[in-house]
């Protein structure tokens, strides 16, 4: 297989984010797009130069000159989706969160090595430069033992029961939706389940999550500190504070830069400015991946992603206890 052949499903701003992106892979060639409303999958194919169009999901899932579908949908209907993809036969790059809990990512995963199909989450973060060069940064020793980590990512939404981001049909809330890079990127950064969650979630009017704070305690007096929020702009900042110097990462979920201090003086720096998205570094990983016959990723390993839907279900479980112990019923 010279190029991995992609389809999309959904024709919404991540879909054009891929698809733009996607143009700048190599071993990539974008052949179809899937809509509910076909007009639109039309005109979002003559945008980006693609040449089949679908009204239906089916439809590109069975096309045979479609290798591997980009699910751009929201993550409630991830799973169905994913599932009839790979039953056709196809590999599967799913849009984060993946799913709406653990008990569905395992589905996700148990169907993959049915299939025997190529599934990978779209965490497009930990694939950029200086997210990768941050990390080297931390194994090489650079702040000494890692000691703290900080994460967090939000932006106001305005509350509208019926909006994508609220609704609780479509898997709404900041958690899912916003609060994945956090508790992802104490992943990437810890490699390890914490000892214990603490948090706190204040819920929108009809209970879906609108701002999320936890605490991730971790064994040797490690801990992680992680936001996330439709109520305000957060910093959006990660930081790896260890014992020697700190790490700090604007825009962490679309880094371009990272720094390296020592108490208050900056020793380093890195800079990978990009006039597009960034999509395509994992895009890219993803056809290397299927070209090679393999079935899943390094840098996003299923088990990362269950850990992820794990611990971002301790956090709603853990504030919504709360919530139900003070009585409000939504």
């Amino acid at each position: 297989m010279e190029k991995v052949r992609w389809g999309i499903i959904g024709a919404g701003r991540i879909a054009r984010a891929f698809a733009a992106d996607c143009g700048r892979v190599a071993q990539a060639e974008l052949v179809a797009v899937a809509a509910r409303d076909r007009d639109r999958a039309v005109a979002f194919a003559a945008t980006y130069q693609i040449p089949d169009a679908y009204g239906d999901y089916q439809a590109l899932f069975e096309a045979d000159n479609v290798d591997a579908v980009y699910i751009a949908t929201p993550h409630s209907h991830h799973l169905e989706q994913a599932a009839a993809a790979m039953a056709a036969g196809k590999h599967v790059l799913c849009e984060k969160p993946m799913v709406l809990n653990p008990d569905q990512y395992r589905e996700m995963t148990r169907l993959a090595k049915h299939h025997d199909v190529y599934l990978m989450e779209m965490m497009w973060t930990y694939f950029l430069p200086a997210i990768r060069r941050a990390l080297s940064w931390l194994e090489a020793g650079r702040i000494g033992k890692l000691v703290r980590v900080h994460a967090d990512f939000g932006y106001p939404i305005e509350y509208d029961a019926a909006r994508r981001e609220y609704d609780r049909e479509l898997g709404g809330g900041c958690l899912l939706e916003m609060g994945i890079y956090p508790v992802a990127f104490a992943w990437l950064a810890t490699g390890r389940h914490p000892a214990a969650i603490l948090a706190s979630g204040q819920l929108a009017p009809n209970g879906v999550e609108k701002d999320v704070s936890a605490i991730f305690e971790y064994e040797h007096g490690l801990s992680a500190c992680l936001a996330t929020s439709f109520a305000a702009k957060l910093p959006n900042y990660a930081h790896l504070i260890g014992e020697k110097g700190w790490i700090s990462i604007p825009d962490f979920w679309r880094a371009q830069s990272c720094y390296l201090y020592q108490l208050e003086q900056q020793v380093d720096a890195f800079h990978a400015p990009r006039d597009h998205y960034g999509f395509d570094y994992q895009i890219e990983a993803a056809c290397a991946d299927i070209r090679h016959g393999r079935r899943a990723n390094s840098v996003v390993p299923w088990a990362a992603g269950l850990a992820w839907q794990q611990h971002m279900q301790q956090i709603r479980e853990i504030y919504s206890a709360r919530h139900d112990a003070e009585g409000e019923d939504f």
